[in-house]
């Protein structure tokens, strides 16, 4: 499984963590495991609330969003973005990129040369033991589908999994309209 991929979690996985979750998968090795960022669940803090801005609150940078990208080390930022040329950068494919040089993007940002809707900014991530990913594609508990920048960036949270599972179309259509609750239904 190749990093770029999205992992769309089945309706029924019953972990809150991941309810309706789409994860962007930055890295993965059998040996060593692998490393997502959930792109499904934006939190209410903003990135001007977690870290000391150059010119303070009042630039496009600090009103960013900043996402929970799941529930390990939720102290530490992470981000993907659209910046080709960023030193240090992961080529995730599709025109989306994660890490790199965090002072330069910030100064971007801050600046207005690097447009705020080209960032998706996170606090934790999630994470799997060597094998762990493997055995729950298995199971059935994630759908593969390819990432794109135009998914990535621009698709609402609240919509993003259910819009990739209708155009996926077949048994996923069916899926996307799988209730929260079906005892309710």
């Amino acid at each position: 499984m190749k990093p770029g991929t999205l992992l769309l979690s089945q309706p029924f996985l019953g972990d809150p963590n991941f309810e309706r979750s789409v994860i962007l998968l930055c890295r993965h090795s059998p040996a060593e495991g692998a490393f997502g960022l959930v792109l499904t669940q934006p939190t209410s803090l903003t990135l001007g609330d977690v870290i000391d801005l150059p010119l303070g609150t009042a630039t496009p940078a600090a009103a960013l969003p900043l996402y929970s990208g799941g529930p390990v080390q939720p102290d530490t930022l992470h981000y993907v973005h659209r910046q080709a040329g960023l030193p240090g950068a992961t080529d995730l494919g599709q025109g989306v990129y994660w890490g790199g040089d965090f002072d330069i993007l910030l100064a971007g940002l801050t600046n207005g040369d690097v447009a705020p809707d080209t960032a998706r900014l996170f606090i934790g991530y999630s994470g799997w033991s060597a094998g762990q990913l493997e055995q729950e594609i298995e199971r059935g508990s994630w759908i593969k589908q390819p990432a794109s920048a135009g998914k990535v960036f621009t698709l609402e949270s609240d919509a993003f999994w259910r819009t990739i599972l209708r155009e996926k179309g077949g048994r996923y259509r069916a899926l996307s309209n799988y209730p929260l609750d079906p005892r309710l239904n």
